[in-house]
């Protein structure tokens, strides 16, 4: 379908704009209305706590998400951001672990990982998920029936790198695995002509070039050869990992490599399931559920999550 139609009427406000233009006091008020939903967002009943746990790099900080009524099931979430960018307090980390919370019933955490900023590199980022992942498992859920891991863009691949750890070390794994839109490989597939011819109209703010992408990987890498398999885990063997539930962004330039895990995840013979947000662009939940299809998004994950406790 077409670019989400209340996105679609206010591209004019960001068209042409860079993420340099942002400097620029005008500019960066465009881009803040553009970024508007239609309704402010209220914070569903659920309980909000800040903490650190330990991690191998120092104190981790992670903000806890309890519903009034929790069931059995807890998830540890990282956000997105380009492994140089997001807290806590963005949109996709806080607006989804609240709204996970409550429409699931289950315990959510949301993990402040280090940022490969400030001489940061990988394994750093990916070292303090694995240590907010083992402290909610081993503490914080250690009686939970299901324990699920999930993450955004750069935070999906976080996530699923995580597991593949486990998996390696033979630890107890992630029973569910809940990927937005995961940057996963290096180089992206390319786009399907016809999604690329639509999308010449977003806006650079809106894009990711193949500079961008570059730059995203020797910032959190170093470098960008001979890259560690669990750094872009789309590289990893996939095989004996928990299903996989995998939200698409339609008007994305990486959602080619959401759809190459999803084939090499089934070829791996590891459960798949997907879900094409329609009409959005890369970062969705970075909106909130006044957009519809943002609210059909984060459904897709608590379906899943309240599926596989109902079955266990």
């Amino acid at each position: 379908m077409p670019l989400d139609p209340y996105l679609a009427e206010r591209l004019h406000l960001v068209a042409d704009m860079t993420f340099a233009d942002l400097a620029d006091p005008g500019a960066l008020s465009r881009f803040g209305e553009f970024m508007r939903d239609p309704t402010d967002w209220v914070q569903p009943d659920v309980a909000v706590e800040n903490l650190e746990i330990a991690g191998p790099h120092g104190p981790v900080p992670v903000r806890t998400y309890t519903p009034r009524r929790p069931g059995t099931a807890a998830v540890l979430w990282a956000h997105g951001g380009g492994f140089l960018g997001g807290d806590l307090d963005m949109p996709e980390a806080h607006v989804v672990a609240a709204e996970l919370a409550a429409r699931a019933g289950a315990v959510v955490v949301s993990v402040d990982y280090r940022l490969a900023t400030g001489g940061v590199h990988y394994p750093v980022p990916l070292d303090d998920v694995c240590a907010a992942w083992r402290w909610l498992r081993t503490e914080l859920a250690a009686d939970a029936e299901l324990v699920a891991l999930g993450g955004a863009s750069a935070g999906a691949a976080l996530a699923l790198s995580s597991a593949l750890r486990d998996r390696d070390q033979a630890l107890r794994p992630a029973d569910l695995l809940l990927l937005a839109y995961p940057f996963a490989h290096f180089p992206v597939p390319v786009l399907d002509s016809a999604t690329a011819t639509e999308m010449t109209a977003l806006p650079p703010t809106m894009r990711f070039s193949a500079t961008d992408v570059e730059f995203m990987v020797r910032n959190y890498v170093g470098r960008l050869t001979d890259l560690p398999r669990d750094a872009l885990p789309g590289a990893a063997p996939l095989h004996g990992l928990p299903p996989v539930h995998l939200l698409i962004s339609e008007y994305d330039d990486l959602r080619p490599s959401a759809e190459l895990l999803a084939r090499q995840l089934t070829a791996s013979e590891v459960e798949a399931s997907t879900y094409l947000a329609a009409g959005m662009p890369h970062g969705h939940l970075n909106r909130t559920p006044a957009l519809a299809e943002v609210g059909r998004s984060l459904d897709f994950f608590a379906d899943a999550l309240r599926e596989a406790a109902r079955c266990r």
